[in-house]
């Protein structure tokens, strides 16, 4: 019996069992209880980590040791960061966190849609706000790179946005080794509206004077599948124009098509259904961007072959959150291994060398 079919038949049948958030909220629990105990976390840890020099690199002078991440979402508190950093991610990405704490939208909030694979979320930011992030953050050690990735409070008023943000930001810097510029949620009434062209450009520049000179950690920007083509584009060229680090491809879409229900709940979608339009939209960012900065690709991914298939698309670097719901906590080995028998395969050294290659 392997790994993934102990997963499929004992594990996920009991997180199944429960509403998306208490699973979710169960295996946080678990997590702490598996600390507790000998031997525990080690086991485990070498049953989900997959090491090899291949699958190592250097993106915006940060060393990742692969090219794996948890995507924001998964670690709303920064709480789960520990664990997480030892089950085989290369990084983890916080939040997203807002600059005030919020409850985010009523329950239920959060659906499966197990024929799809999918998620749908309408979860409205709930975080405990930068200042208790801070706090959840100070005392881990930071063993593998960590992301924190800012949204705005709901309350906050649009015009206000980028004060919001620099708070968080702001506070924290000091535990971040990047950090994620969200507008393209669609579950905060107004965010996606900072996308457009120049309202864009001045959230940016808001927030570069908010901060100051002192602010030196890489700065992503996250953008919405539901952009249409010129959108992106017009966005990839002020990305550029205003310096950022590097833009993160994409979030979840309203386009709840796929799942061929009449009635389906209110929110973003995320998993397979979204890994085309999601693997689209990085090769055309590819084919513009022409290397200059680089491109985290997210959703849809749940395979080994999804995750090459994106970096060859053009992402350097990947992330996964609704495919480590349906797929398990052995996933990201079985992506890691999978990239780096296709680099041993053809004598690849390095993920540079295949970044693109099909875009």
């Amino acid at each position: 019996m392997n790994r993934n079919t102990i997963y499929d038949l004992f594990l996920k049948p009991l997180f199944f069992r429960l509403s998306p958030e208490n699973a979710h909220n169960f295996s946080h629990g678990l997590l702490e209880l598996g600390d507790k105990i000998p031997f525990f976390f080690p086991t485990l840890q070498a049953l989900t980590t997959f090491t090899s020099s291949r699958l190592e690199s250097i993106v915006c002078g940060i060393n990742f040791k692969n090219p794996l991440g948890m995507a924001a979402g998964f670690d709303k508190t920064g709480e789960l960061y520990p664990y997480l950093s030892r089950l085989g991610f290369g990084h983890v990405e916080i939040g997203t966190v807002t600059g005030e704490a919020q409850e985010g939208n009523p329950k239920p909030r959060l659906f499966r849609y197990p024929n799809s694979h999918a998620l749908i979320n309408r979860m409205g930011f709930n975080n405990p706000g930068s200042e208790q992030m801070a706090i959840n953050l100070q005392s881990q050690k930071k063993s593998v790179v960590r992301g924190i990735n800012a949204g705005k409070t709901k309350l906050v008023n649009i015009e206000d946005s980028a004060k919001d943000y620099a708070k968080s930001f702001r506070l924290l810097q000091k535990y971040s080794d990047y950090g994620v510029i969200n507008i393209s949620s669609p579950n905060t009434p107004g965010l996606r509206s900072l996308q457009t062209r120049e309202t864009y450009r001045k959230l940016i520049n808001d927030i570069k004077s908010e901060l100051g000179e002192d602010f030196s950690v890489p700065i992503f920007v996250k953008f919405a599948p539901d952009l249409s083509e010129k959108e992106l584009l017009e966005n990839l060229d002020e990305t550029l124009e205003l310096k950022l680090s590097g833009v993160i491809l994409t979030n979840t879409t309203l386009d709840k098509t796929s799942l061929g229900i009449d009635k389906p709940e209110e929110g973003g979608l995320s998993g397979r259904p979204l890994k085309e339009k999601a693997n689209h939209f990085t090769k055309i960012a590819f084919q513009h961007l022409k290397g200059k900065i680089p491109i985290i690709g997210v959703g849809g991914i749940e395979s080994g072959q999804d995750a090459l298939e994106r970096i060859q698309s053009g992402a350097n670097l990947v992330q996964i959150y609704t495919g480590y719901i349906y797929k398990g906590p052995f996933l990201p080995f079985d992506i890691c291994k999978t990239i780096d028998d296709y680099l041993l395969k053809n004598k690849k050294s390095s993920i540079s060398e295949i970044v693109g290659e099909r875009a």
